[in-house]
């Protein structure tokens, strides 16, 4: 499987920036996992280049989490936008801290970095059939909360 670096480079970054809300710290973990990537050898021939580098970064981010390095932010800017813009995010938060961190990630992962459902399912040890339900599920639940 031949990769686009540049692209996932990015996609990783956002993937550590969302478990651990400090640039710094997402940017270090992100050059983390490259490197480990770099150094790999028995993934790569495997054609399990993807699934290996979402592993890594996820383990590094855990590894952050039990240092206690990771803090949230207190807030994320605000940009002008219009007043409906804002209250659609401030709901579309809301909903979102209705689901488990779990959930959130394998929503993050499918719809903002576009990983395959089969490499989701390899991360997190399922089917990618169980990816796709409780991605759905998931789906649902935000649904319900944004009528609410």
């Amino acid at each position: 499987m031949s990769m686009d670096f540049d692209e996932q480079y990015d996609k990783i970054y956002k993937y550590c920036y969302y478990r651990l809300k400090r640039c710094e710290l997402a940017e270090d973990v992100t050059q983390e996992t490259f490197l480990r990537f770099f150094e790999s050898h028995g993934y790569k021939s495997y054609g399990k280049s993807l699934q290996y580098l979402y592993t890594v970064a996820r383990n590094l981010c855990i590894d952050e989490y039990r240092k206690k390095t990771a803090e949230p932010l207190a807030d994320e800017p605000v940009m002008e936008s219009g007043d409906s813009e804002i209250i659609v995010r401030v709901a579309l938060r809301e909903a979102l801290t209705a689901l488990d961190e779990d959930e959130r990630e394998m929503l993050l992962l499918r719809y903002a970095n576009e990983v395959p459902a089969s490499v989701i399912g390899n991360i997190y040890g399922i089917s990618r059939f169980s990816v796709h339900r409780k991605i759905k599920a998931a789906i649902r639940k935000l649904k319900m909360k944004l009528e609410d």
